[in-house]
Formats: structure tokens, sequence, C-alpha cells
């Protein structure tokens, strides 16, 4: 698990050393809905195209290219509740700034949310520290 201390000492580093080392960086995660998944729901929760919208984390350009990572490959997203592998894809409508990703509601992003729902029946998915990191892939 990661823990505060972790995402601090990430953060302390530049995007340069990052580049350098071909480690993990730390973002911010929101999650939410996307009109694709909700016509897809539709069809199956365990269709394939459900389940490539909701194990799909989108991010800002430059922020791939500062992981190595190329669009379409595979990654880990860890946070302080637990991690996921999903596919990382550009941002093709550049509303991603750098440093914030997004990924659609799903079994991906329930794994990175913690289980407080602070009364609300719905835990926080939005403005979660994680840290992606590459899966390179031999």
């Amino acid at each position: 698990m990661v823990t505060k201390a972790d995402v601090q000492t990430f953060r302390n580093l530049n995007a340069e050393t990052w580049q350098c080392i071909g480690m993990a960086q730390t973002f911010v995660l929101i999650a939410g809905r996307t009109s694709r998944q909700g016509t897809t729901l539709n069809e199956s929760k365990f269709g394939s195209e459900y389940l490539e919208e909701t194990q799909t984390l989108w991010m800002h350009v430059q922020d791939l290219a500062a992981l190595g990572v190329e669009p379409g490959a595979r990654v880990r997203v860890r946070s302080a509740w637990g991690q996921a592998e999903v596919v990382a894809q550009a941002d093709k409508r550049g509303e991603l700034p750098r440093g914030l990703v997004f990924i659609a509601y799903g079994d991906a992003s329930s794994r990175l949310m913690g289980a407080d729902t602070h009364g609300t029946g719905m835990p926080d998915s939005k403005g979660i520290d994680v840290i992606i990191e590459p899966l390179h892939t031999k």
C-alpha cells in the first residue's frame, strides 16, 4: 500500500528525474461515468466494450511520454487502498491537464477507492493520490 509519506516523496522528484530513471510517478485520479460506459452497460456489464471502458486510464499525452508508456500499454495504478492494472490511453480531447488522470467507474476504480462513504453511501472517487508505473512486458 502507498502511504502519504510515499506520495510526498514521489511528489518531491521532478519530471526529468522520473524520465531518467523510468519509474512510477504520482498523479491525482478522478473516477466517473462516461457516456460509452452507459450505452455498453445496457448490453452487458461483462461485455468486451464495457470492460474496455472501465479498464482504461485516460491521461495527458505528455504524462504518458514522461512515464515512457505508449498509448494502449498496461500500467499499474496504486493508491493508499489498493491497486489495479489497466490500459493507459492519451486523452484525445485535451480535457485532462498534466498530473490528472481519469478512469470510469468499475472494478478497477473500486480497487483504488477507500471504503469510507462519510454517510453518503458512495466512497470518495475524486482527488485520489495514485502512483502509476509502467508494466513493461517482454
